[in-house]
């Protein structure tokens, strides 16, 4: 789910696989003591992110080491890309770090290959709670009755749009309204204004979930693919004859403004996204812009769920018991929140969530749109995606942005994307 910012999600890689002998599991790393001897103990915390999630990271972690002198955390942080090439070199020689942030993309991926730490042990022993989390995100990093991710954030998708040029157009988004209403929308825009109603969705994969679970169906099932060659067809030249009627934007347009959006570029009046990735729009472009609702098919089930980055710890890890206190402190401190603000989505525990309250107009409309979601009960649960997905969301948009260009069929372009997943997931 959201969790690379504004880094091209083209940039994920493919993984390759690690024996589950190079990755077996220690002594040490299935216990719950901490294996420290009663003397100070070095965990090692790394993440993904610039250098500013950095110094704030670093804040929290000095407030951390106060409440326990004898845990010390060696950090180290990376790019979006640069961390899972790193962490799959220290996965597969054995060496991950103590604790580190997370997605819901990789837990059954590193779950398969034993590299998670099952927390569950730790809440027993009282080192980790569970209570306290917003909108269910407390069973968000479960996969087949272990506790493999604990959340640090939320986020859910929507749609940013240009509330001066919906205004203009006379539409006003509001939860309940339909697909029908967005497409009628967009060629109002177009027809009135001159430009795109919206960037273009047919890439972004969780987009495309939404469309399939308002459909009582999923991009991904526990093991597979939760669709058919005839679903993302009519999706794709759905989305091929929304470019060519001008209400998604041109392509290679969207491409020579890259990495700055096409809504912030003026190219058009709304893009899909994560709700906290909203924030980029305000730096980038000069436009009014706003949080509007998911369209439906019946005006009713959006599909929607809370994503959340999440925190792990290592199976290997030889301090469980200070990885699952560190995690705590980091998910349930108050003063965390005011240091971290919205960085990695909105807080994912009412005491964090309370804790802080934002001042700026952006992310105070984040967290108003998501205490929106969670009153009117569009909220879903989402099942852990399977080893592979990451490799699946690459190729699902490098494929669709080459139908998008024309440079590949829609029946060619589908027939390559289901090839790549069936490797990828091993089907």
């Amino acid at each position: 789910m959201g969790t690379t910012g504004s880094v091209d999600r083209r940039s994920l890689l493919k993984a390759a696989g690690a024996s589950l002998a190079t990755l077996g599991l220690t002594a040490a790393g299935c216990g719950s003591g901490s294996g420290s001897g009663g003397g100070t103990v070095t965990i090692r915390y790394a993440w993904w992110g610039a250098d500013d999630r950095a110094k704030k990271i670093n804040q929290t972690i000095a407030l951390f080491e106060k409440k326990y002198p004898k845990i010390k955390v060696k950090t180290d942080f990376q790019p979006y890309a640069d961390f899972w090439t790193k962490f799959q070199t220290q996965a597969s020689g054995g060496n991950p770090p103590d604790v580190f942030q997370n997605a819901i993309g990789f837990l059954r991926k590193y779950n398969d290959k034993h590299v998670l730490l099952d927390l569950n042990a730790q809440v027993k022993a009282g080192n980790l709670s569970m209570d306290g989390f917003r909108a269910g995100l407390d069973a968000f990093g479960e996969v087949d009755g272990k506790l493999l991710g604990i959340p640090v954030g939320s986020n859910s998708m929507s749609l940013v749009i240009d509330k001066d040029a919906y205004r203009r157009a006379g539409i006003t988004p509001k939860l309940g309204w339909t697909w029908d209403d967005y497409y009628a929308g967009l060629k109002k825009i177009h027809d009135g204004q001159h430009i795109a109603g919206d960037t273009g969705p047919m890439g972004i994969m969780y987009v495309y979930d939404l469309v399939l679970r308002q459909a009582g169906k999923a991009f991904f099932t526990e093991k597979d693919l939760g669709f058919t060659e005839a679903d993302l067809t009519e999706w794709w030249n759905k989305g091929f004859e929304g470019v060519k009627s001008g209400i998604y934007a041109d392509p290679k347009k969207v491409e020579q403004i890259k990495p700055k959006a096409g809504l912030s570029d003026g190219l058009s009046a709304g893009e899909f996204t994560w709700d906290n990735f909203s924030v980029r729009y305000t730096a980038e472009g000069k436009g009014n812009y706003g949080l509007a609702p998911i369209p439906s098919t019946d005006g009713k089930t959006t599909g929607q769920y809370l994503g959340s980055l999440m925190l792990s710890g290592s199976a290997r890890t030889k301090h469980p018991k200070e990885v699952a206190q560190f995690i705590n402190f980091m998910v349930h401190e108050p003063a965390v929140a005011k240091i971290m603000g919205y960085d990695r989505g909105v807080p994912s525990t009412t005491a964090q969530f309370d804790a802080f309250k934002p001042s700026d107009t952006v992310a105070q409309g984040i967290s108003a749109y998501e205490t929106q979601i969670a009153t009117a009960g569009v909220l879903q649960t989402i099942t852990p995606h399977p080893a592979g997905a990451d490799t699946c969301e690459a190729a699902f948009l490098r494929i669709a942005n080459d139908v998008s260009l024309g440079t590949s069929s829609v029946d060619k372009g589908v027939k390559q994307f289901f090839s790549e997943a069936k490797t990828a997931l091993g089907t």
